[in-house]
């Protein structure tokens, strides 16, 4: 049974696109299938792994009229599917409020789907709102990036507070790991950052962190992961240990 694992940080720029990306392209040289969702109206991994989709062709139209996932997933050209994005999710809040019944709706989705034999990716905003929110209520596990910045540090201690109170919602402990992104050993900070997460967090944080280079960094913009634009750099060596780490430990299970 693959694993639903939502990508998550209360701020931008930590690499979740990047993350979601880079674990299915992984995922995929296992031989799995993953299903990667992109829940951010600025559909920034639906643009990177396939043209633009309308409207109607895209994740809002299950939220808008209740098209099924699978009528809306598009093959990704490294194996699996993407449900893509659009800009118009950016009404859901606003259309359907924040009650259970569409903070659920995800869940719904995926399981009417069948969704719960291979592995789920889920690309969340940096907003705390209803897609984010119904990313965690979708999955069993929350990976949390964060760069090697302060303010990156502080969305994801804001994110831990949400996820513990959601637990009385939820009825469970949202289990959850934290992985440095953007992270450069000749910066102090680095290490400043990286201690008080040990210190904060313990197990919870994964031993992997994904060194800041140039390969990751444009590898989207050649519309590829790290693994096609550069196999044999250092960020695709980390992308690589960070999967094995979440699969070793039992945090995920591809």
């Amino acid at each position: 049974m693959g694993t639903r694992l939502t990508v998550f940080n209360q701020k931008g720029g930590v690499g979740k696109t990047t993350t979601v990306l880079n674990l299915g392209a992984a995922l995929a040289l296992r031989g799995a299938a993953p299903l990667l969702v992109d829940l951010d109206a600025q559909a920034h991994l639906s643009s990177i792994l396939n043209p633009a989709a309308s409207s109607s062709e895209s994740l809002f139209a299950y939220y808008s009229s209740g098209k099924p996932l699978r009528d809306i997933a598009r093959p990704v050209r490294f194996g699996g599917e993407l449900v893509p994005a659009h800009a118009e999710l950016i009404k859901v809040d606003a259309l359907f409020g924040k009650g259970p019944d569409i903070l659920n709706r995800l869940k719904q989705g995926l399981d009417a789907g069948g969704e719960t034999k291979r592995p789920v990716l889920i690309d969340c905003c940096p907003m705390l709102g209803v897609l984010s929110l119904s990313g965690v209520f979708a999955s069993e596990r929350v990976l949390i990036p964060i760069s090697t910045d302060y303010l990156s540090l502080n969305g994801a201690l804001a994110l831990d507070r949400t996820l513990r109170s959601l637990e009385h919602v939820l009825k469970r402990r949202v289990a959850r790991r934290f992985v440095l992104t953007r992270f450069d050993g000749r910066r102090r900070m680095s290490h400043d950052i990286a201690r008080q997460l040990e210190a904060r967090f313990g197990a919870e944080l994964c031993q992997t962190r994904i060194t800041e280079t140039v390969s990751i960094a444009e590898s989207p913009a050649f519309g590829k992961d790290i693994f096609s634009h550069a196999p044999d750099s250092r960020g695709a060596q980390d992308y690589a240990s960070l999967l094995d780490e979440l699969v070793t430990t039992g945090f995920f299970e591809a």
